[in-house]
């Protein structure tokens, strides 16, 4: 199997990484593959919207699979309109990396896939329009990501750096999942052969500032002062991201695809990363 990635982000390369001995050939984009050389293995394109290099479009309609992790704008999503042509009536896999911010705030209830998506925020209405566009090209997987952590990009490593905070909003809860099981659920839907969508997310929705602590704890160091949300200085897409509560459901992960998750609750995520060296 050929693997083309629309977007060379975080969790497309550890997917990459994790699962690339089961591709024939990796292909993917960045904005600009001269600032990038973490990427051995791949075959590098340049895209950052607008018209591809035909050898990007022809790299793209020999795919047998398509994994899409660029995000929409407000004109829509640019990998549609720069290839939508190619991808029409094409018969390969399409896996699609969206985001559970497009449930919005159920004030802390629990949600799943038939939960209609409510947000307020632009940037989730455009995720749906875009989830849509993609089912529309094709029998698309839509994989609905939790807030993600992994090696690098963790409480350990936001501790280590001085830059956590313990911001304290009453009855606030978010989702997260550590990249090695996005990585096995993008696998897991390509495997499975057919389209749907699916809720990415581990087992346990908890308060942020928990997570905090447990990271200091595994540390062996202090955890930050609480902040009052209310008063709280943060940036506005900071603030935004406090405005939707809900906790989230991967039952239907777990039931269709067959995914087991390798770190069930961040408790699960942090100890593997401390063990592993993150932050040390």
């Amino acid at each position: 199997m050929r693997l083309f990635i629309l977007g060379l982000g975080y969790s497309a390369r550890h997917f990459a990484r994790q699962h690339g001995g089961s591709f024939s050939h990796i292909a993917g984009t960045v904005r600009d593959p001269a600032k990038r050389d973490d990427l051995a293995g791949i075959e590098v394109h340049g895209f950052s919207g607008g018209s591809p290099a035909r050898e990007t479009v022809e790299r793209v309609r020999d795919a047998d699979v398509l994994l899409v992790s660029i995000p929409p704008g407000t004109t829509g999503d640019p990998a549609i309109a720069a290839f939508g042509d190619v991808l029409a009536g094409g018969r390969r896999r399409i896996v699609y990396l969206s985001t559970i911010g497009v449930y919005g705030d159920h004030g802390g209830g629990w949600v799943d896939e038939s939960t209609p998506p409510q947000s307020t925020l632009d940037r989730a209405r455009m995720r749906v329009g875009a989830e849509q566009a993609w089912m529309d090209i094709g029998d698309a997987a839509i994989l609905r990501l939790a807030g993600i952590y992994g090696p690098g990009r963790n409480a350990l490593a936001t501790l280590r750096a001085g830059t956590a905070r313990r911001i304290i909003k009453p009855g606030q809860v978010f989702n997260r999942i550590h990249v090695d099981d996005i990585a096995g659920a993008i696998m897991a839907a390509i495997q499975h052969g057919s389209g749907g969508i699916w809720n990415v997310c581990d087992d346990e929705p908890a308060p942020p500032q928990d997570v905090i602590a447990y990271a200091a704890e595994l540390m062996g160091v202090a955890p930050p002062p609480e902040e009052d949300f209310a008063t709280a200085e943060m940036s506005a897409m900071a603030r935004s991201f406090y405005s939707s509560s809900a906790r989230v459901s991967n039952a239907k992960l777990k039931r269709e695809l067959g995914v087991a998750l390798v770190h069930p609750t961040y408790r699960h995520g942090l100890d593997a990363l401390w063990h592993a060296g993150e932050a040390r």
